[in-house]
């Protein structure tokens, strides 16, 4: 599979996936593990004044508490691992910032984690996130009601203004009261009140324009009907 990286003004753009994980890998590696630890204390014992020597004891001390560090590292490190094993399925967004210092959302399920060089990554259509720039875990019930509801409001606000409207739009605003039916009472609950009723106005604005096209399709039959039986009349004459 062919690598290809996205170019404008004739210059690589760095793409959210390629931020985040070279943001994580600069904050591992701003990190200082035991053997950079042990060779800071060797040298220091090194250049230690002689007259001066610093004790066994204050050497332990400094060991001792940099291996209380290093374990709280690899604690931390270890729930990073099980928090990003226990999102793969769900929905999340990811907040990333590009090389030119914009705030970029992804959003999408998570297929599998990975864990490298004890950081947690996330892998979204196949592309890599670091565990550190989760934004948000969005349960799918709720993204499913909250893109139904602006896809029906985008729908909605489409059509003419409902003054406007005539019998061509019957069919839109017949498959719009049809899908409103068919919603849950949860789904219907992320649509604003002023959506609703602008429903409501299109139904019965549609209900007055079709009642008023069958009075005039009765009107003229019956105005047909009437010259039918006149010119009857006369030719019976």
């Amino acid at each position: 599979m062919a690598l290809v990286a996205p170019v404008e003004n004739g210059k690589i753009v760095e793409t959210a996936s390629q931020a985040s994980v070279k943001k994580s890998t600069k904050s591992s590696k701003s990190g200082m593990d035991k053997e950079a630890f042990l060779q800071l204390l060797v040298a220091q014992m090194k250049y230690q004044d002689p007259l001066e020597p610093t004790s066994n004891t204050e050497y332990i001390s400094q060991y001792a508490q940099f291996s209380q560090v290093e374990q709280m590292q690899n604690m931390s490190n270890s729930m990073d691992l099980q928090r990003a094993s226990s999102l793969v399925g769900k929905e999340v967004y990811i907040k990333t910032t590009t090389s030119s210092g914009d705030t970029k959302l992804v959003q999408g399920k998570v297929d599998y984690v990975s864990y490298e060089n004890n950081k947690a990554y996330l892998y979204i259509n196949e592309k890599k996130y670091s565990i550190d720039d989760l934004d948000s875990v969005v349960d799918t019930d709720y993204l499913n009601a909250y893109n139904k509801a602006y896809n029906f409001t985008v729908k909605l606000n489409k059509l003419p203004n409902v003054n406007g409207i005539d019998s061509s739009d019957g069919k839109t605003i017949d498959d719009l009261e049809k899908e409103y039916n068919d919603m849950t009472d949860y789904e219907k609950s992320f649509l604003a009140k002023d959506t609703v009723n602008s429903l409501n106005k299109y139904i019965e604005r549609l209900k007055e324009i079709r009642k008023a096209a069958e009075e005039a399709e009765e009107k003229k039959d019956t105005e047909s009907k009437d010259e039918s039986e006149e010119t009857d009349s006369t030719e019976s004459v």
